[in-house]
């Protein structure tokens, strides 16, 4: 479980880092990200570490490559504490960059990762969304 102070900070900083990307406030945006990334390294040192500040700090991150990079490292902490909700929806935005950058086969794996982990949780929607893209990438 996340810790609520943690959390927090992670949400106020999306919202506004959504908000600088919706403005087009670059110089704003970057004075963002550098803090969310700074408490994730911080979180990581300690006790508090968790997926979610690292899917979030991966969701806003501009280079798609380093992206992935991130991605692998909270999937690999999703894995930790055994996470289906983390390991699925990480694996699932993995997936859409993966097709992004054309590496469909790689897509595929992620999307039949996303598939296992989200067949023990409820979203119905969710797991929607990945058998159209995994049927969408199979079939190319």
């Amino acid at each position: 479980m996340i810790n609520n102070k943690i959390y927090h900070s992670i949400y106020v900083l999306a919202e506004k880092l959504l908000e600088a990307d919706s403005a087009n406030d670059k110089e704003t945006f970057d004075t963002l990200y550098v803090q969310l990334k700074d408490l994730c390294i911080e979180n990581e040192k300690g006790n508090k570490d968790h997926p979610e500040q690292w899917e979030t700090l991966a969701d806003f991150t501009e280079d798609l490559d380093e992206a992935l990079v991130i991605y692998q490292k909270a999937l690999d902490k999703a894995a930790a504490i055994q996470s289906k909700e983390h390991l699925s929806s990480i694996a699932f935005s993995m997936a859409e960059l993966q097709s992004e950058l054309g590496q469909t086969e790689a897509a595929i794996q992620s999307l039949q990762s996303a598939k296992i982990t989200a067949s023990k949780l409820d979203d119905k929607s969710f797991k929607s969304e990945i058998n159209k893209m995994l049927a969408k990438l199979l079939a190319e």
